[in-house]
């Protein structure tokens, strides 16, 4: 009996919490962010040239299915989210080579932020991933309450750590810039 009342309470909290999450969420117009960095053992150079490798990120990132590179600055993704198969085309919007990379959705899922690479020393570099989007519709919205989307960019991160830390080197390189618009 005290095993049921226990649950039942912790179930009562649970939904408070999700209720309270969503309602913030929608009173901020839906959107939504996050901040996550990791450090790989690999020069900022390295690391730079292996993230502007695009068509390689369903290497690393589980939901991602595809990543067509159309032109210097345009890519169209196509990924699972929350479930369901999704297109997006995306602007990358500013690259500085070993520093940041900068983007926007233009069309589907609506998403932007910024990649940015700082040398800790000469084989060690931060990557700090910020990124803003817009759950679509309420299992997203309640994926997103419960930090789905934030932990899934960790394990993508951790992800492209391992594959380059294990590799050694970039697969290439994209070093041209991008200014800002």
């Amino acid at each position: 009996m005290l095993n049921r009342v226990v649950t039942v309470a912790a179930l009562a909290v649970g939904g408070m919490m999700l209720s309270k999450q969503m309602k913030k969420n929608r009173g901020s117009g839906t959107s939504s962010s996050i901040v996550e960095t990791i450090e790989v053992n690999v020069p900022v150079s390295t690391a730079y040239n292996q993230w502007t490798q695009f068509e390689d990120f369903p290497q690393f990132m589980k939901s991602v299915r595809e990543i067509r590179q159309l032109d210097d600055k345009h890519l169209h993704w196509r990924a699972n989210v929350a479930g369901e198969e999704k297109e997006w085309d995306a602007e990358i919007t500013e690259q500085i080579p070993d520093k940041r990379i900068a983007w926007r959705s233009v069309t589907g899922v609506k998403n932007g932020g910024v990649v940015t690479f700082h040398k800790i020393s000469d084989n060690c570099t931060r990557i700090a991933l910020q990124m803003d989007y817009e759950p679509d519709g309420p299992l997203e919205a309640i994926g997103d309450a419960f930090g789905a989307v934030r932990m899934e960019a960790r394990s993508n991160l951790s992800n492209f750590k391992d594959m380059l830390e294990k590799r050694g080197s970039e697969t290439g390189a994209w070093r041209g810039k991008i200014a800002q618009h």
